[in-house]
């Protein structure tokens, strides 16, 4: 039997021994809590707190802003220090809440969560806004809206994303085998809200574990499967996740909706159950501390707001001094410069390597071998498409495809001349959206 796949992909080292069978750990912050107003896509959240107010754990200390926006709960309880610009992972300064931490993690009187089977569609997506979850997995889209698209009537599978095929992260993994039912449970939430779809937990086949344990837990549940993909990258891409379980195609311009799906990551899924079944916003997430420089690498359940040098330190510190630091995975992460920076809902990973073989490339000119092509599961030709936009031809990247790519890195991994193809088709691809909003 064919494995489900895409077209495309690679097999690169996956680096998950570091810390898939370390069980995950709390994490108690010691220092300041620092909240950015942006970590979310779409407008930032507005502060409902000033210097000086004292706030609990899971008090709102901040608001939506418009439709596309999510409010920010505090993660413990303290006293608000400052709003003011902080510096966040990409190394920007945002406006910020900051809270200095009492250690006593006194929280809000939760409020008494309605019955499942009493609520509404609507009570249910609301509940999903108001807990202020976005999409965990790096994108930062605001759920509720996934969640409600313009013919819910449509929409025929909801997917979790369950494949974690980006190298070395393995907070995915580690969830589903700590928390299988709230998993499930999040699931059947989402499936509540649409009364033709079906529900697909897709797990690459690198987690036979992860298989067995959703199978045995879903064998009573007619309206939920458990697929094993081909283990492959980048096979958790919404595009190629799709393809791959219901071998439906979709476009750049096009959303998971159009062919009758909606997709959530594993964390994201949890949420949900958090806070529809428990009532509690989105206040935790789980970040994976790994790589060869770091001493004790494993999963940390981390309160939103905490400093990464305070998980540097859970994870038993530097065993020797890295020379790139990664936040996120190795493929579609992006090196930071400083670890004085928060955690926020998108946070996952953090990877500190002893060496940046990234750096030490000298790239080349094409050989015109065609790897870039023969991987690209978007299926263009990265080679002209990089070629275009270095020399801002931007009517032929256009013409050619440009905009399908999705970003994966797989065709400079590839490529024998260490083309930095993938951040120049990346750098043309922003120019271009940005053109759109416009």
């Amino acid at each position: 039997m064919a494995k489900l796949t895409f077209v495309g992909g690679i097999h690169p080292y996956d680096g998950k021994d570091l810390s898939k069978d370390k069980p995950i750990k709390e994490v108690l912050p010691k220092g300041d809590l620092v909240y950015p107003l942006s970590q979310h896509i779409g407008a930032p959240a507005t502060a409902i707190v000033k210097k000086g107010d004292k706030v609990l754990v899971g008090q709102k200390i901040a608001e939506a802003t418009g439709f596309v926006s999510a409010p920010i709960y505090a993660t413990v309880s303290g006293t608000v220090k400052a709003v003011e610009p902080r510096r966040v992972v990409t190394g920007d300064n945002v406006m910020s809440i900051v809270v200095e931490n009492d250690g006593a993690y006194e929280e809000v009187e939760w409020p008494a969560v309605k019955p499942f089977e009493e609520l509404t569609r609507e009570e249910k997506i609301d509940m999903i806004k108001e807990a202020g979850i976005v999409g965990m997995g790096g994108a930062g889209f605001p759920t509720f809206i996934k969640l409600s698209p313009k013919e819910p009537e449509k929409i025929e599978y909801v997917i979790v994303n369950c494949a974690e095929c980006e190298p070395y992260l393995t907070s995915d993994y580690r969830k589903m085998m700590e928390e299988p039912e709230k998993l499930i449970g999040g699931l059947k939430v989402s499936l509540s809200l649409f009364e033709n779809a079906r529900g697909i937990l897709a797990v690459e086949d690198n987690k036979p574990d992860c298989v067995e344990l959703l199978k045995k837990l879903t064998k009573d549940e007619p309206k939920i499967t458990v697929k094993a993909l081909k283990t492959k990258y980048p096979q958790g891409s919404e595009r190629h996740l799709i393809y791959a379980t219901t071998g439906r195609a979709i476009n750049s311009s096009q959303l998971p909706a159009d062919a009758g799906c909606v997709v959530n990551n594993v964390d994201t899924v949890i949420a949900i159950y958090n806070a529809v079944m428990e009532g509690k916003p989105l206040m935790y997430r789980i970040v994976t501390v790994t790589g060869d420089a770091i001493a004790n690498p494993r999963n940390f359940k981390v309160r939103i707001g905490t400093n990464y040098n305070e998980l540097i330190e859970e994870a038993g510190g530097f065993k020797q001094q890295p020379e790139k630091i990664v936040s996120g995975g190795p493929m579609m992460g992006f090196g930071i410069f400083d670890l004085n920076v928060p955690t926020t809902k998108t946070s996952s990973a953090l990877l500190c390597m002893t060496k940046d073989e990234v750096a030490a490339m000298q790239p080349s000119a094409c050989i015109n071998c065609g790897k870039c092509v023969e991987v690209c599961p978007g299926r263009v030709v990265p080679s002209k498409l990089a070629d275009y936009a270095e020399n801002y031809n931007e009517e032929a990247f256009v013409k050619n495809n440009g905009m399908e790519c999705c970003e994966c890195g797989c065709c400079s991994y590839v490529c024998p001349a260490k083309r930095p193809l993938t951040q120049v088709i990346k750098s043309m691809r922003k120019m271009q959206l940005a053109k759109k909003k416009k």
